[in-house]
């Protein structure tokens, strides 16, 4: 499972002119998923980004985390994280699960978060999305369960 995950004052995912998810201070997750992710990967994620400690505290010093400043979690899937670009010009998503596997992943990942106490928007799985964000800072981080960076 990967994921870039965006430090935001707000964020917002559209599907055809309607909003259906939007935040304000949080954290906005592009979240991909491969074959091999099991539920062992959603937990291993939820568990690094809800404490992931990117967030400033008193001193400005990256110290708190999205848990500790009450922040908002904004997930839109995102199969192109695993595109391959590494032979040719055209990426291959070879690497992308296939929606039967991405979908309950995807959604436990939400639900996960939501037991979490966490206030957690959506973009529309599979869906074409225009995402608008306000990167704060900006902080942009990689995350991969499989720990390869």
């Amino acid at each position: 499972m990967r994921a870039v995950v965006q430090r935001v004052s707000s964020s917002k995912v559209t599907v055809d002119e309607n909003v259906t998810g939007e935040i304000s201070k949080g954290l906005l997750v592009l979240l991909g998923v491969t074959h091999e992710d099991t539920s062992k990967d959603v937990d291993y994620m939820i568990d690094k980004i809800l404490n992931l400690r990117i967030f400033e505290d008193e001193n400005e010093k990256m110290n708190l985390s999205l848990k500790d400043v009450g922040g908002e979690l904004l997930v839109v899937s995102q199969f192109t994280l695993y595109g391959d670009c590494r032979k040719g010009k055209r990426p291959s998503f070879s690497n992308a699960a296939r929606p039967d596997v991405a979908i309950p992943l995807y959604e436990e990942f939400i639900k996960k978060a939501k037991d979490q106490d966490v206030v957690v928007g959506t973009g529309e799985f599979g869906a074409h999305m225009m995402v608008d964000l306000t990167n704060d800072g900006p902080v942009t981080i990689l995350l991969e369960s499989n720990k390869s960076f």
